[in-house]
């Protein structure tokens, strides 16, 4: 199979024990910890640093999470994030998330997360995201 996914919008991991739950799989919450990773090092592969833009007072917010769970990592599984963005309008944009298995890219699971950009006191930033 042939892989069409960017190689330089992908960040791999590997599943830890204690990510997984009493069932032996990755509990769900700890896919929104491997897509924040994978966000950051989206963004920090375009030139920008996330501690940096906070420290700036520009906060990049989360305000809506999207996640479909297709199928189930177990520990020490190999996985990557394959990252892209949009834009909504002046004051949102998507990051487009998808979670594939690294040895045989199987989809695990797709992801819309909706950020925006505010000031310290939350205050809207017009035009000041991320996004090409």
């Amino acid at each position: 199979m042939k892989d069409k996914l960017d190689h330089k919008d992908r960040i791999y991991f590997e599943v830890r024990d204690y990510e997984c739950d009493m069932q032996g799989i990755v509990n769900n919450s700890v896919y929104q910890n491997y897509l924040e990773h994978a966000r950051h090092q989206f963004i920090k592969s375009r030139g920008l640093d996330f501690a940096e833009i906070t420290k700036q007072g520009i906060y990049l917010v989360l305000i809506k999470a999207e996640l479909d769970y297709m199928r189930s990592l177990r520990s020490g599984d190999t996985f990557y994030i394959h990252t892209t963005i949009e834009r909504v309008s002046k004051l949102k944009l998507n990051f487009l998330q998808q979670a594939h298995q690294s040895d045989n890219d199987q989809l695990i699971l797709n992801a819309k997360m909706t950020v925006t950009s505010t000031t310290k006191k939350g205050l809207p930033i017009v035009d000041h995201l991320v996004a090409s």
